[in-house]
Formats: C-alpha cells, structure tokens, sequence
C-alpha cells in the first residue's frame, strides 16, 4: 500500500522539489514570484513576520549553546541554526558559523532525491543526523541534526543546527586531520542517518556515536544541544502559523526566498561593474619527506584560479575553470564544501543584512568542473580538510568582487583577502597523572576563529579577529582553552610581530603562543596551514601578501629543571634568527619553514609555538603615513628591520621615553634609496614575460609546480587555451611532469 505523500496540495517532496527548480530554470524567479504580493499589500506585517522567525532562531541558537559542554560550540560560538522549505531552502538562519546553512540545505536534498519520503520515512518527531562532505557537508568534523516539521499531515519545513566537533574519530585526534588520504581515514560518517523518533535521540545511536570518537561527552551534549535548538525553532515556527495562518506562512516563506535572491541582485547591479573580473590563488601541501603513507609522500600545490562574471541583470556566474586535480591528502572539496564557502562570502561582502537565505544561491551560477580539487567525484577519496583548500580559493572571490567596488567608489568596502584559518594547533593525549588520568584530551583551540583581514583601501585591516567561515569570530580565553585541553597549558600569548601584510594599509595582524606538555602520554601534535606557498590572492594594489606559517616546537627539553629552579623560558619568537628557543631551552629544536606537519608524538615538559595569520596589505609601502609607522613599531605589529627595508622608514628607541622615534630626514634619504631600487631592478613588461617564459622552456620550474600547470591543461579547455595563447605556445603543448 502506498503511503500518502508529505507534500503540499497531495504532492511528494521529490515533485515539490521537480518543481521549484523548474520555476527557477524557467522564470530566474524562486517559484516563479515575480510579485512580492505579501510585502506590498502590508509591509509591516511582512517585516515583522521576517524578524520574528529571524529572532525565533537567534534565541533558540543562542538557548543551545548552554547545554554543549564543547569548548568550540561553548567558547566561541561555534553552531548556527536555519528553517528551510519542504524542499530543503533556508528561509532564515540565525546568527552564527553561517557557512554551514547552505549545507544543510544540500542534505535535505539529498534525503529527498534519494526518496527517504518512501524508505527509511519522514515522520512528525524523527531526527536526521548528517556529516558526510559529499552528501552537503563540509568535513565530517561538522555535525547536522536536521528535523521535519509538519503541520497537520504536510511537511512545512525543516529545522537544521550543526556543531563542529573536536574530535570526529579520524586517524588521529583532533578536528582536521592533515594525515587522512582516503574516506577511510576521516573518522565516523553519518550520511542523512535517521537517528531518533518521537523528538528523541535513539539509545543505539548514542551508543554507536560515543564509541566512534575519542570525546563522547562533548559528543552526547552537542547532539543534545542541536536537538533542543531544533525543537525550539519548530515550537516557534507553530506559535508563527496560529498568529499568522498556514497560507500566509506558505505564500511568505517562498517570497522572502525570492527577496533574498532580488536584494543580491540590486546589490550586485548597485556595488560592482558588468564584467569579467579573474583572480589567482594557489595552496601547498609539503608532505613529501614527512607522510606516512606512501601515496601521500608528495610535494603538491593546488592551482586555484577563480573567474566572476558580473551580468547586467545584477546575476553572478562563478568558476573554478582551471582548477587542479585532487590530491592523497584530506584538502579535497566536495560541492557542499564549495557551496557554503561561497554563501558565506556572499552574506559578507554583498549582502550583509538580516534577509540572508538562500535567495543569495540562486542568485549565482557556478561552475565546480568535475576531476578537480574542488569537484573531485571520487566518493573514497579524503574530504577531512576540505578548508585547506577552501580558505585559499575563496579569497580569489573577495579580491576579485573588491575590484569592482573600488570601481563603483565604494573604497571603504574593498578587502584584498583575508588571513588562514587554518589549524594552530591540532591532536591530542591522554592524561598520565591527577583526578583525569587514563582519560584522553584534545586540542581543541580555535583561536583560528580570530585571524587578521586584508586592509581595506582607506583604513587598516582588523586585527585578530575574522575567520571567513565565522563573521562572530573570537580567539577565546586562553584559560577556557586550558580547561578543556589540560595536557598543554600555555606559557604565552603574545602579539607576532610581522604577521600582517604589507601596505599603505596594512593588514591584519594576529598573536603566537606557547604552550607545553604536561601530566599527558601519548600526545599527537600537528598542524594544518599552508607551505611555502602564501595562501590566496595576495595583497591589492601594491599590497603585500601576508607572512606564512612555520612550524616551532622542541623535544627532550630541560624545562623541568628550568621550572625548578625558576629560571627564564621563551615566551615568544619574535626573530626566529635569533630565537628564544635556542637561547633558552636545551634540546632538540625544530623549525619548520612550512606550517603543515604531520603528527609527531610529543612528551611531558615538551614545548611547542603556533602563530595565528595575519591579513593581506593594500597599497604602496612607502607611502604608508609615519605616525602609523609609528603606532606599528610601538604597538609591536611589526620589527624595526622591516620597518626599514620595506617601508623605508629610519627609527630609533628611545629607552627612557620607552618609545619608537622616527628620523624624518633619514627616512626621506632611505625611501629615495628604495625608489631607485626599484627603478634599477624593473623590468619592460616583455622582458619580464620572457624571462618568465624561459622557466617553463628550459624546465627550471619545481616538480609541484609543472605537475600542477599539468594537471590544469588536462582538465580544462578553455584555460589551457589561454595558458597557451598567452605563453604563445603551440595548442599541443603540454607541461611535462617526471
């Protein structure tokens, strides 16, 4: 007997669906509204409707948060909630980890094209949880618990809320784990997993989940804490229908979608110039001499080419035409992955208000070419860390939408990219002695959450505190992060000088700290952030990239003696030339050029330095103003010695006014050096293409860099065409790769 379907008017979700993107195809309109008939005939009532629902979501969010014991979710806010349509469309979301609401809405989706209506069922009371990055999530490290909500017999919607987890039970602990090369490695999968019934999580679940990680309890309160948000927001959602009616909640929910796609639309026609606007970013994975496994021992580097086309209508077609391939390593992106990063750059750049749904997807088309990083299609390969890739690509997005506000004159709104929030610090251990001995610990900071953004081109950029994943970001409490991870207590935190980048702006800078091991056995330590390679697009406009990563930590050090007898100890690296580690500890000291390492194992009294990213310049250096010069040397942002070499600026310190004093007329002799410099060392545009030609001709280029060329020309007709028009190659040209 076949069941009645959930749908409106007698319809299956899958039809309902069939027919929303008909609509979308057909009309460019979310189901073909082309009037916004409820908001024209009572606009209060219509904003009100808006900002209650919005306001029903920020409570419950900000209710749920209270029952996780998880420092992410606890300390800084990490989850976010979202109402959708019955088709899987968020309608509003509340504040929050915004990248995550489109993602959710690529689950439910899927749960309907794979006709879960039919089999396992959608029923009053029953809970999905889901955390598969090729299913409309970004790494298995997210979790989303996702509920339907009926009205009567109909499906009205669903509510979603997703924590991040600091431990997914992976290869090794922790929440990005760089040592995963196959699905195999990323720790628990749940695919749109039916997991409770009657608004109750099921006892074999809970079991199930608890076992498969190495942190059960912050596991158990985080399903609890996004059960009860959903819960609340259905609550809300019904208090809505009996004060406004069920027809207008569903004439409502699909205008307020097509609001959202038209205000992307006004703005885009408002802020930014019909054309076609390109960027380059590039990230490197340095695993070669240090992976375990043998397909992961490679020295690869993504190409990660971006192309915007801004049409008249104020639509937006967005590309990654070009792209390099995928990689033995967890940086891979599914689609859900690319989605959220884009939906979440868009809700900040462009459309920065409290209409933020999903009418801000359908406003763009884009493209993820298939065999790519970004689109990969192989379902085994690793999705772990899917930001390694996302966080660079996505500048390319910011810098190339900055170049048409700047072109509109909206200067203040320019940002040329954004610092790496990739992982300071990563693994974890288990308590050798006190009240917690024999239970693990993780390293859960996420003071990743507080990186430097780009300048602007009118003012600098912010200082420790974007993530591009997080528009509420925060570096937490030191003793918060302390509490939860024991084994490593800090020693500092302190501001790193010359993270930031260079300009007449400058960027973002961001701090360092230092922490130890203590009262732990078996700690895992790693890190995941870029190589060698800066991350993103760089700087703007004569603008500097900001500084990369590196890697600082010390073994089989003498600090227990050091404490014992209280004597001095590093609490920072300021000039790694000279560093505080080798002048201080005795032991074994590694310094790394590249930020990304795979685990290591670390003991008691070790000690280990994890510097946050600073934020991309814009603007010349020289003609950055002396008493931000100033303010930058006195403040500790920068070092004297690159205060001289790049900004031409001559200072002295003066001990007893426990300041930095500028020498104006030295600085003008030393800025004129520098500008002779550079008249001595540019070059022609052609004699600069040719000496850059000869690199690709007599094979002087890397292994990483001719596998990546290579990979692009094979996977792309069209940018290989233009590589090789512009290189003026022949059209059988190919990068030869050993």
């Amino acid at each position: 007997m076949l069941k009645k379907p959930i749908g409106w008017d007698g319809k299956t979700l899958m039809e309902m669906l069939n027919e929303s993107e008909k609509f979308i195809k057909e009309t460019k309109h979310y189901y073909g509204i082309d009037k916004l008939a409820l908001k024209e005939k009572d606009p209060f009532n219509y904003e009100r409707a808006y900002a209650s629902l919005r306001g029903a979501l920020v409570s419950s969010r900000e209710t749920a948060l209270h029952i996780s014991a998880s420092p992410i979710v606890k300390e800084i806010g990490e989850l976010c909630f979202a109402l959708y349509t019955p088709e899987g469309d968020s309608i509003v979301v509340s504040t929050g980890i915004l990248v995550h609401v489109h993602t959710m809405s690529e689950a439910i989706k899927f749960m309907i094209r794979e006709n879960y209506e039919d089999d396992p069922g959608i029923n009053p009371g029953e809970v999905f949880l889901n955390n598969d990055p090729q299913e409309g999530n970004v790494h298995t490290t997210d979790v989303q618990t996702i509920i339907p909500i009926f009205w009567r017999d109909e499906l009205i919607g669903w509510a979603g809320g997703v924590t991040h987890q600091i431990d997914a039970g992976g290869i090794t602990p922790g929440h990005d784990l760089v040592a995963a090369v196959s699905r195999f490695d990323d720790g628990a999968y749940y695919t749109c997993r039916k997991i409770g019934s009657n608004d109750k999580i099921w006892k074999d679940h809970m079991i199930n989940a608890k076992r498969a990680v190495r942190t059960p309890m912050y596991w158990e309160l985080d399903e609890k804490c996004r059960l009860a948000g959903d819960l609340m927001i259905r609550d809300a959602l019904f208090d809505f229908i009996e004060r406004e009616g069920i027809d207008y909640y569903k004439r409502f929910i699909r205008e307020a979608i097509e609001e959202g796609r038209r205000i992307v639309q006004e703005r885009v026609k408002e802020r930014l110039i019909p054309g076609r606007y390109r960027a380059a970013s590039f990230f490197d994975v340095p695993f070669k001499e240090e992976a375990w496994q043998p397909r992961a021992k490679m020295d690869k580097i993504t190409n990660e080419p971006i192309e915007i086309i801004v049409k008249e209508d104020g639509t937006l077609f967005l590309t990654f035409d070009g792209a390099s391939g995928p990689g033995p390593n967890p940086m891979n992106c599914g689609i859900g992955a690319m989605e959220g990063g884009q939906w979440v750059l868009l809700t900040q750049i462009l459309i920065y208000g409290d209409k933020v749904n999903d009418g801000a997807y359908f406003a763009v088309e884009k493209e993820y070419p298939k065999g790519t990083w970004c689109n990969p299609g192989d379902p085994y390969l690793s999705y772990q860390s899917p930001w390694g890739n996302l966080i660079p690509a996505y500048t390319g997005m910011m810098k190339a939408i900055s170049y048409g506000l700047f072109s509109r004159g909206y200067r203040e709104e320019v940002v040329p990219g954004y610092g790496f929030t990739g992982d300071a610090i990563q693994g974890g251990g288990i308590y050798s002695s006190g009240p917690l001995k024999g239970e693990r610990w993780m390293l859960s900071t996420f003071e990743i959450s507080g990186q430097g953004l780009g300048a602007s081109a009118v003012k600098d950029g912010l200082d420790w505190g974007y993530a591009m994943w997080n528009p509420e970001s925060d570096l937490g409490d030191v003793e918060t992060w302390e509490l939860f991870q024991g084994g490593i207590p800090y020693l500092a935190r302190k501001i790193k000088p010359n993270t930031a980048g260079h300009g007449k702006y400058r960027g973002g800078a961001n701090y360092a700290g230092i922490a130890m091991i203590a009262y732990s056995k078996d700690v895992d330590f790693f890190g995941a952030r870029e190589g060698l390679v800066f991350h993103g697009a760089g700087g703007m406009h004569g603008g500097y990239p900001h500084a990369t990563g590196y890697r600082l930590y010390a073994k089989n050090t003498n600090m227990k003696e050091i404490i014992e007898n209280q004597k001095e100890y590093p609490l920072w690296d300021p000039d790694p030339e000279h560093g505080e580690f080798e002048k201080l500890l005795k032991g074994e000291i590694v310094r790394k050029a590249h930020c990304s390492i795979y685990p290591v194992l670390l003991e008691n009294y070790d000690l280990v330095h994890f510097a946050m990213s600073g934020g991309p310049g814009y603007g010349d250096p020289l003609e950055r103003k002396l008493e931000l010069i100033k303010k930058d040397l006195d403040d500790g942002i920068y070092s004297n010695d690159k205060i001289l070499s790049i900004y031409g600026v001559v200072a002295n310190y003066d001990e007893i006014k426990g300041e930095w004093i500028i020498d104006e007329k030295a600085t003008e002799t030393r800025k004129n050096e520098l500008r002779n410099e550079r008249k001595e060392k540019s070059l022609p545009f052609n004699e600069y293409w040719e000496n850059e030609k000869k690199k690709i001709t007599e094979d002087k280029l890397s292994e990483p860099v001719k596998r990546m060329y290579s990979e692009s020309l094979n996977l792309s007709i069209k940018w290989a065409k233009e590589f090789r028009e512009f290189w003026k190659f022949p059209e059988d040209f190919q990068m030869e790769v050993k």
